[in-house]
């Protein structure tokens, strides 16, 4: 059973920046929108990736993380592709296409291999931040952030950027008990190895040399 790790934040607040500690051989990004990572490493990168390139890439994992940036525009891109279409099916099908790439992501990954979905917010009924989607018709049909135990949001404050872990009632943020400090910084190399040591995972010799 993998785990599908939501990263939430505006455009800009430091979500693609955060990957900048990852090495080449550690991280495989699917890169939706296909736009230039903000950092000089290069890091291997399946760019205009589409749900068929993401299963492709999946199916067969050769890494332990992976990452779908900016993953809102594969509801987005779908949603504009469709958007002759009448009725409301097609929003019942936005919402199963895209969380039943988070329930492959649980069901079909190996038990130690973490998926990062990063993705933009919006404010939500109350002033509430949560995960972007293409309407209210899709909230009604999928609570994005149901389908993740780990939610972190990336903010930007005076002393940079930063991870909030917890919920203060007005985000969706939200992690298992004593994982985290409350605000951490936007580093997803760290995020990877504190949920590894929570898990107990470990990596043995003959694992490092693939």
């Amino acid at each position: 059973m993998g785990i599908p790790v939501l990263i939430l934040g505006e455009s800009g607040s430091g979500k693609s920046a955060s990957l900048r500690n990852f090495e080449p051989d550690e991280v495989g990004i699917f890169n939706v929108a296909g736009k230039p990572l903000p950092f000089r490493k290069r890091l291997p990168t399946v760019n205009n990736a589409t749900y068929q390139k993401i299963y492709q890439g999946l199916s067969k994992p050769s890494r332990k993380a992976y990452v779908i940036d900016d993953s809102q525009y594969l509801m987005a891109f779908e949603f504009l592709d469709r958007a002759k279409e009448t009725g409301y099916q097609k929003y019942t099908e936005l919402a199963l296409n895209f969380s039943g790439l988070v329930r492959y992501c649980i069901n079909a990954m190996p038990p130690d291999c973490i998926v990062y979905f990063l993705h933009h917010t919006e404010c939500g009924d109350g002033g509430k931040i949560k995960a972007k989607t293409v309407g209210k018709m899709l909230d009604e049909k999928l609570t994005l952030e149901g389908l993740f135990s780990i939610v972190l949001l990336c903010e930007v404050g005076q002393d940079g950027r930063h991870f909030v872990t917890q919920s203060d009632g007005y985000t969706t943020a939200k992690s298992p008990m004593e994982m985290f400090p409350e605000t951490i910084d936007n580093d997803l190399k760290l995020v990877d190895s504190t949920i590894r040591e929570y898990y107990g995972f470990t990596t043995t010799e003959e694992e490092q040399t693939v």
